[in-house]
């Protein structure tokens, strides 16, 4: 008997900017990632505000969803997909974010997305906005440093939300939110880039507009929230949070305090608004010992209270530990990097493989918040090479995903209401990170480089027929 719940959501995780391409097709308007330029593990991207002749975009085309969707659906059904979490390019409805009216080919677009997984038995999970903020919000209010976004956003989402009532059910109010207290998180999430050219590691955000910025995501969210609890109630909405566990380095008490503080700002600050409704305490000396004057409308505090999600979701992928002596090796990870913990291995880009830390993670998440959780991102990013009987046999990827999903069982056996799971990049997709197609993270294999070159053909690894084995079994047969 299977430890998930009957109805658990399996199915795999993507992103608009990241594998859609057809970057200027059909009305859309240009967004963040769009003027990204590609990179990798040792050569960071770079953000153009023109358009450099020669410079590869890899969102442009990417892998080119937009025109395959019927064949990449089709295949996520063929494993079994209950769920396949996707999000919409805010630039296909508004292009520019201010239209006076939304973009009706955009809107049909995903008509046909969400069309195609109603005919396959798959529940769409969507995000709203996943790193695609238009880029003509960035150049005219600095992104979401500006109040008047606050407005954009709402009226984008209740344009969704009556287009897509009686197709969408589950809904994520913005990826990683979290990201936006970091500098490279800033760009993505919070678009707060006017005017900068160069690259993406390079850029420095004030604490004050990144955190005001945030301020802004925050009512914005709520209000989404709140009105759609009001007008849609078969509607569920959740937060998403870029989970990055740390641990103290030693039993120092300091380094104890240390981490304790990470954790603070890093994972809990943003849900703890979202979940809870309110501004923590120790925010509030953060603010007070960094100079952050947050400017609030009145009634935004209201907003907020009113506003919570119902559910929360997160993406894990690593942990790294935290310390106050200066002796510590360091070592690289998802959006922020740690110490090096001396009982893990790393992935090729560095990223410390702790699957117990998932279920870790998990318990203290629903000790905190008592509400049904999601791990909508998890997984291996590798170099996936042909063997010489020309297929991708991916035994590290399936042995990563099958120590994750044993560590989820072992959290629900501990009471963790866990209600499923979307592996991250389910089909090979662009790198947010680095901008990169080297880093591979699918079950399916898209014949795309970092050239640009490729045919885009389609192509199980093992870890397709794997994972199609864990669903029909309920996460039960793991071998």
């Amino acid at each position: 008997m299977s430890v998930f719940r009957d109805d658990f959501l399996w199915g795999g995780a993507c992103a608009a900017n990241q594998f859609e391409g057809a970057w200027d097709v059909d009305g859309k308007g240009d967004s963040v990632p769009d003027h990204c330029t590609n990179g990798s593990n040792t050569n960071p991207k770079r953000i153009t505000v023109d358009f450099e002749p020669g410079a590869l975009y890899p969102s442009h085309e990417a892998i080119d969803f937009y025109h395959h969707y019927e064949e990449d659906i089709a295949l996520f059904a063929e494993m079994g997909f209950k769920t396949f979490r996707t999000s919409i390019n805010w630039t296909r409805i508004f292009p520019t974010g201010e239209e006076a009216e939304p973009n009706e080919k955009g809107l049909a677009f995903y008509d046909r997305v969400f069309d195609c997984c109603k005919k396959h038995g798959i529940e769409p999970l969507v995000t709203i906005s996943h790193y695609e903020l238009p880029y003509a919000l960035v150049k005219k209010y600095n992104g979401w440093a500006g109040r008047e976004l606050v407005d954009l956003y709402v009226r984008y989402c209740k344009v969704l939300f009556e287009r897509y009532k009686d197709k969408v059910k589950y809904w994520l109010t913005f990826n990683e939110i979290n990201c936006g207290t970091m500098n490279m998180g800033a760009i993505l999430e919070l678009g707060a880039c006017q005017g900068y050219n160069g690259p993406c590691v390079d850029i420095k955000i004030s604490d004050q507009v990144r955190f005001q910025a945030l301020h802004h995501q925050f009512v914005a969210s709520a209000k989404a929230v709140a009105y759609a609890h009001e007008h849609y109630p078969q509607f569920k909405l959740g937060n998403m949070i870029c989970f990055i566990t740390s641990y103290p380095l030693t039993c120092d008490p300091a380094d104890i305090l240390a981490n304790q503080s990470r954790m603070q700002l890093s994972n809990w600050f943003c849900s703890d608004v979202q979940v809870r409704g309110e501004y923590p305490a120790y925010m509030r000396r953060y603010f007070a010992e960094h100079g952050v004057q947050l400017q609030m409308e009145p009634g935004d505090e209201e907003i907020l209270r009113k506003g919570t999600v119902d559910f929360y979701t997160l993406s894990y992928y690593m942990s790294n530990c935290v310390t106050t002596h200066d002796d510590a090796e360091e070592i690289g990870g998802n959006m922020l990097g740690g110490m090096k913990n001396p009982y893990l291995k790393a992935s090729d880009w560095g990223w410390q493989i702790d699957p117990m830390g998932l279920r870790y993670t998990l318990k203290e998440i629903y000790d905190r918040y008592r509400i049904p959780i999601m791990v909508v991102e998890n997984g291996l990013g590798a170099k996936d090479v042909k063997d010489a009987d020309g297929k991708i046999h991916d035994s590290y990827r399936i042995d990563y995903l099958r120590q994750h999903i044993a560590q989820m069982a072992e959290a629900v056996k501990d009471g963790v209401d866990l209600m499923g799971y979307t592996p991250w990049g389910c089909i090979d997709l662009v790198s947010a990170s680095t901008g990169e197609m080297a880093k591979r993270y699918g079950f399916i294999y898209v014949n795309k480089f970092d050239d640009g070159t490729g045919d885009l053909s389609r192509e199980r690894k093992d870890s397709f027929y794997w994972y199609q084995k864990v669903i029909a079994s309920n996460g039960e047969d793991l071998d």
